[in-house]
């Protein structure tokens, strides 16, 4: 069979979809930096529509806002690519969709874009659960000499993220 992506990730998209599917739990994603990709490997596998609800790519300020209703005003005080964006958006997700679990990324995927605070590579995830208070966000600084790279990257962490 032909896939479209790398070996590893079509292995833990897998896992995704079939572990997730077990459980009878549907996942959705808000995507930023990642542009789709997490959905797309995701959909690569047979039988991922028992398990993707929907994906979000929200790329700009503004799509956040509308589709995922992040307050202007948190993308204004933190940026977007921060912790705070990124659980509005995992929780917009879950808002807009009928998924039990939600993963937002967000982040600087180069090669320009990057600063001091966060430089090229910096992405933020967050994961949430349908009726649980907690979002667990985290910031992290991804290594990578390449936008690709930091993509793919990001791809990986955001699968793992959705892994029962």
């Amino acid at each position: 069979m032909t896939s479209l992506t790398a070996a590893d990730v079509e292995a833990l998209a897998i896992r995704v979809v079939t572990e997730n599917a077990a459980r009878g739990r549907k996942v959705a994603l808000a995507e930023s930096c990642t542009g789709g990709l997490v959905c797309g490997a995701i959909t690569e596998v047979p039988g991922s529509s028992a398990v993707l609800d929907r994906g979000f790519v929200t790329y700009s300020n503004e799509s956040k806002e509308e589709m995922l209703d992040v307050p202007a005003d948190l993308i204004e005080a933190f940026g977007a690519v921060s912790p705070a964006v990124a659980w509005a958006m995992a929780q917009g997700a879950l808002k807009h969709s009928s998924a039990d679990v939600a993963v937002a990324i967000s982040g600087v995927a180069g090669p320009d874009g990057g600063t001091d605070m966060k430089p090229v590579g910096t992405v933020v995830f967050a994961c949430a659960f349908r009726g649980e208070a907690d979002v667990n966000a985290e910031q992290r600084q991804l290594d990578g000499n390449d936008r690709a790279a930091i993509r793919r990257q990001a791809t990986v962490v955001a699968l793992e993220l959705l892994l029962p």
